[in-house]
């Protein structure tokens, strides 16, 4: 496949420390196009050694407005469901960026390991160094040791390596979408997490058609009000939940978007440090950066105040555990209590619809109404949304907000992008093959 992608598909076999290189078929994109298309399809191949499978959607990395997401598809060892995770920040993009387009990890290490991915190159690497780390000193600990403070890293925890159900998979430093526990999955390989980095460049078939026809989108979408709003608060309000932006407005220190996305859907906090503070703070640990709405919002029902419910979301972060299932089964009121439970909690998080996407996404539309009414007719659409997304690669959030991200645009990016001529029938099969 010579465009939008990097024409690699990348086998680890845990079990027998093999690293093998599959190309990546233009009759594979032609079928299952990308994304949760083609790692559920690689998923289904492997099936026999319950693979886990990271993939990019078709146009992430590109000038599609919020073209920002990748995937992990997995067994969730927690619903039983081959589920699909989001990978955000600016982490989806350097994962393709690092030369692979889709990664299949078979059986288990006898030891503790990372997956160094860079530049094309694959490495099972020795993590007995971090073994036992929380998520913040692992990561630090491979950017120190590869030397690059832009290494971008999939990591668990103490809670993946204990074995919690709540345990996640985190994305540098920070909580993910993560709430099929696949940071227990993890774990239990032996598999500490990924690290990436990459200086590849995606070849585009019509490039100037593309850019030109990115551009016209993105200028559509910059037309909507909501634009002039930031941060995670502001969707809990749109979302009809009140009084959070006077609760967390003191401790905002900025909001941060990820890759070529118009809205900043993620908020940084400064606990330690004055939140005004323009200049790069010199303290190690000033704050914590917020994606998760709901964690946020439960922590404050929970009674709270903004600077605790940071620091109790900074110690999800760092032990690797869902902080949603923190703060809606803890039943705990004061922060040491909350971080003394980690261990302890017990219950279901409820996953909605057919159970394969996660509630880390509202499950409506934001801002927008995209002319929906009645509650079937809305999970029906925020289910298609969501396979729609994480097919071609759409950060999951900023789908929720915008119409003029159409299935229609997509793909005529896509086409224009690699020259094959997808089609809605095509799209409508894959969804039918994702919800199987």
């Amino acid at each position: 496949m010579e465009y939008l992608s990097t024409d690699k598909i990348l086998v680890i076999d845990l079990n027998t420390a093999q690293v093998e290189e599959e190309e990546l078929s233009e009759d594979l994109v032609q079928e299952k196009i990308g994304g949760i298309g083609i790692t559920k399809y690689l998923y289904d191949k492997y099936k026999d050694d319950d693979p886990i499978v990271i993939g990019t959607g078709l146009l992430a990395g590109t000038t599609y407005p919020a073209s920002a997401s990748a995937q992990i598809t997995a067994k969730s060892p927690v619903t039983g469901k081959v589920c699909h995770c989001p990978v955000i920040y600016k982490l989806g993009v350097e994962i393709k960026y690092s030369g692979f387009d889709y990664i299949v990890v078979k059986g288990s290490s006898p030891s503790p390991v990372y997956l160094w991915i860079h530049d094309g190159v694959a490495d099972i690497s020795d993590a007995a160094d971090i073994w036992g780390k929380d998520v913040w000193k692992s990561t630090d600990a491979l950017r120190k040791f590869v030397g690059d403070g832009l290494l971008q890293t999939m990591m668990i925890g103490p809670a993946g390596e204990k074995g919690s159900d709540y345990a996640q998979v985190c994305y540098n430093h920070w909580n993910s979408p993560d709430r099929f526990g696949f940071g227990k999955l993890f774990g239990a390989r032996n598999l500490k997490g990924f690290a990436f980095r990459g200086m590849g460049l995606i070849e585009i078939a019509e490039p100037e058609d593309y850019v030109e026809r990115s551009l016209e989108i993105l200028k559509a979408v910059k037309e909507n009000s909501f634009l002039e709003k930031k941060g995670i608060a502001q969707i809990l309000t749109a979302l009809g939940e009140e009084g959070v932006e006077e609760w967390i407005d003191p401790v905002i220190h900025r909001h941060n978007a990820d890759y070529f996305t118009p809205y900043a859907t993620n908020t940084a906090l400064f606990l330690d440090e004055d939140p005004g503070l323009l200049e790069e703070s010199k303290k190690d640990e000033p704050g914590v950066l917020v994606s998760d709405i709901y964690a946020l919002l439960g922590f404050k029902k929970l009674g709270l105040s903004a600077v605790d419910a940071g620091r109790a979301l900074k110690a999800c972060a760092k032990y690797g555990i869902d902080p949603f299932a923190v703060a809606d089964l803890c039943g705990k009121t004061t922060l040491e209590e909350i971080k003394n439970s980690f261990d302890a909690i017990s219950g279901a998080v409820v996953i909605p619809g057919r159970g394969l996407f996660t509630p880390w996404c509202p499950t409506g539309p934001i801002f927008n109404d995209f002319a929906l009414s009645g509650e079937d007719e809305i999970m029906t659409w925020w289910e298609r949304r969501q396979a729609v997304s994480m097919i071609f690669g759409i950060q999951p959030l900023f789908s929720l907000m915008s119409p003029e991200l159409t299935e229609e645009s997509m793909l005529e990016l896509a086409n224009l992008g690699t020259g094959l001529e997808l089609t809605q029938e095509t799209l409508d099969a894959v969804i039918d093959y994702i919800f199987g």
